[in-house]
C-alpha cells in the first residue's frame, strides 16, 4: 500500500501529494476486492478483513470499506444508473470496467465530501491499470455525464409505467422478486423500512470470548479510542460506535469476537444445564459452540459438527485460545444418519441458510440468491433438522434457527420436519430477563407463536428466528 513518508510531510503541497496516495490505495484495494466478489463469489467482509491489516491507515481502511460495502449494496441502482448513460447492460462490460464504472458512480452520487474529479479521473486510472486501457475513453465519458447529473433525484429517471416492485427495487436496489416477496409477507411500510435498512452500514456488535476478563477488555478498548455503548438486546453484548474494531488486539488475539446480537441471544435460548450433553450440528465458526460448552461445564460432553475439515480447524484454534476444553470436533454431513450411539439433552442446529436477514451486513447475498434456491435450502434444512431430531433424548430441547427471513427456510422445514413424527413438540422459547439488556422483556422478541424472531428495523439486529422442539 502506498504511504507518504514522514519527509514528505512538511509542505501543503506534500500533504496533498500524500491524501491522494491514500485515496488511490483505498481505490485500488476497493477495485480488487469488488473484482474478487463478483467473479470469484468471494466474500466482501472476509476480504476486507484479511487485505486491511492493523498497519492500514485508518482513513484508508475506512474508505476502502466505504466504497466495497456502498457499491455492493446500491448495486442494483448503480447498474440501472450505468445502463441509461452506457445505453448497453452491465453484463455486457467486461467485469473491471464494471467495476469502475460502478465504484466511480457510486463515489458521484453518494460521497459528496469527495470531489468529482478525483472520482473521475481515479475510475479511468483503475481501468488502465486493470489493463483495459481501450475502455478508459468510455468510463471517462460516462462518469462525466453522470457528475453532470449526480444532483439530480433517482425519480427523475424512473418511467412512470414502472410497476411497484420494480420500482422499489431500482430506488433501494434489490433484486425485484425478493421485493415482491416482502412486500406479501411484510407490508409497503415493513418492506421499505427493511430495504432502507439494508443500505446502511449496521452497528457492530461484539461478544466476549473470555467474560471473566469483561473490564479488562471493555477498558483496554476504551483507552485504544473505541467508543463503546452497551448491547441493545443483551445485557453481555456491546456495541462499538467508533473505531474498526477488527485492528484491535484484543479482536486479533481472539479476546473478543464479531457477533451480531440475535446471533448471542441463539444458544441462550437453548438453557444449557451443567452436565449436559450438548451437541451443535452445524458449529463452525464456532461462538455458539464456545457458550454452550462454557454452560455445560468442563465435564460435560459438548459435540461440534461441521462439513468442512477447514471450518473446523479454524474453529480448534478458536476454543484452545479461549480455554474451552470439553468440547469435541467431528467433520460430518449433517444431512445424513448421525453416528452417535448416545443421545444428546439439549442440540442447537444453527442451519446454513439463504441470510437475507443478514444483507445489511453482507450485501453481496442478495445478488447471487435466486428463487429457486430456496427450495434446495429447505430440502437441506429439513434433512438437518430430522437428523438431529433423532439425537435428541427423551425430554429433551432442540432449538432450530437461521439468520433468514423466509418462511421456506424456517416455519416450514419445522413443520415438515415434526409431521411424520408425533413424538416431538414445538414449545416456546424460554430467556431468563436477567440475561436481557435494561428495558427489554422476552415478550419483544418472542412472537405470538413462541418463536423468538427479530426483524433487523425493528430489532436493529439481523433477522433470526429460532424454534424450541421438546421430545416428549
Amino acid at each position: 500500500m502506498e504511504r507518504g513518508s514522514p519527509a514528505m510531510t512538511a509542505s501543503p503541497q506534500n500533504k496533498k501529494s500524500s491524501a491522494t496516495r491514500t485515496r488511490k490505495s483505498a481505490r485500488a484495494i476497493a477495485f480488487s476486492i469488488l473484482l474478487d466478489v463478483e467473479t470469484k463469489a468471494a466474500f466482501a467482509s472476509e476480504l476486507l478483513h484479511s487485505r486491511l491489516s492493523r498497519e492500514t491507515d485508518p482513513r484508508e481502511a475506512a474508505l476502502a470499506t466505504e466504497l466495497v460495502m456502498g457499491t455492493l449494496r446500491w448495486q442494483r441502482t448503480l447498474d440501472f444508473l450505468l445502463e441509461r448513460y452506457t445505453k448497453r447492460g452491465a453484463a455486457k462490460l467486461d467485469a473491471e470496467v464494471r467495476i469502475a464504472l460502478r465504484m466511480g458512480i457510486y463515489q458521484l452520487r453518494h460521497l459528496q465530501r469527495i470531489p468529482a474529479r478525483a472520482s473521475v479521473n481515479e475510475s479511468v486510472e483503475l481501468a488502465r491499470r486493470a489493463r483495459k486501457s481501450s475502455a478508459a475513453a468510455l468510463v471517462n465519458a460516462v462518469l462525466r455525464r453522470v457528475s453532470a447529473e449526480k444532483d439530480k433525484p433517482l425519480a427523475d429517471f424512473l418511467s412512470a409505467d414502472l410497476q411497484p416492485a420494480e420500482r422499489l427495487a431500482i430506488e433501494h436496489s434489490h433484486p425485484a422478486w425478493m421485493v415482491e416477496r416482502w412486500l406479501r409477507k411484510f407490508g409497503q411500510v415493513k418492506t421499505v423500512q427493511l430495504l432502507a435498512w439494508n443500505n446502511q452500514a449496521p452497528a457492530q456488535a461484539i461478544s466476549m470470548v473470555n467474560p471473566l476478563r469483561r473490564a479488562e477488555t471493555v477498558q483496554s478498548l476504551k483507552n485504544a479510542g473505541f467508543e463503546i455503548a452497551p448491547g441493545r438486546l443483551l445485557k453481555d453484548a456491546l456495541i462499538i460506535r467508533k473505531g474498526n474494531v477488527t485492528s484491535a488486539p484484543e479482536f486479533q488475539h481472539g479476546s473478543i469476537a464479531i457477533q451480531d446480537e440475535a446471533s448471542q441471544m441463539v444458544p441462550l435460548l437453548l438453557g444449557v444445564g451443567v452436565g449436559d450433553a450438548v451437541l451443535d450440528l452445524c458449529a463452525a465458526p464456532g461462538g455458539k459452540t464456545l457458550v454452550m460448552a462454557r454452560l455445560a461445564g468442563a465435564n460435560a460432553l459438548v459435540v461440534a459438527c461441521d462439513i468442512h475439515e477447514s471450518r473446523l480447524r479454524a474453529m480448534r484454534e478458536r476454543l484452545q485460545s479461549a480455554g474451552v476444553k470439553n468440547a469435541h470436533l467431528i467433520a460430518l454431513d449433517g444431512t445424513r444418519a448421525l453416528p452417535f450411539a448416545i443421545k444428546f439433552d439439549r442440540i442447537l442446529v444453527d442451519a446454513p441458510c439463504s441470510g437475507t436477514g443478514t444483507l445489511a451486513r453482507n450485501p453481496e447475498i442478495r445478488w447471487r440468491l435466486r428463487t429457486e434456491d430456496l427450495a434446495a435450502l429447505h430440502s437441506r434444512q429439513v434433512a438437518l433438522l430430522t437428523s438431529a431430531l433423532d439425537s435428541l433424548a427423551e425430554g429433551g430441547r432442540l432449538i432450530y434457527s437461521t439468520c433468514s427471513l423466509e418462511s421456506e427456510e424456517n416455519e416450514l422445514v419445522v413443520a415438515e420436519a415434526l409431521a411424520a413424527n408425533s413424538e416431538f413438540h414445538t414449545e416456546p422459547v424460554q430467556i431468563s430477563e436477567d440475561k436481557l439488556a435494561e428495558g427489554v422483556r422476552d415478550r419483544d422478541i418472542i412472537d405470538d407463536n413462541g418463536a423468538f424472531r427479530t426483524f433487523p428495523p425493528t430489532h436493529h439486529t439481523d433477522g433470526f428466528l429460532a424454534v424450541a422442539i421438546r421430545r416428549r
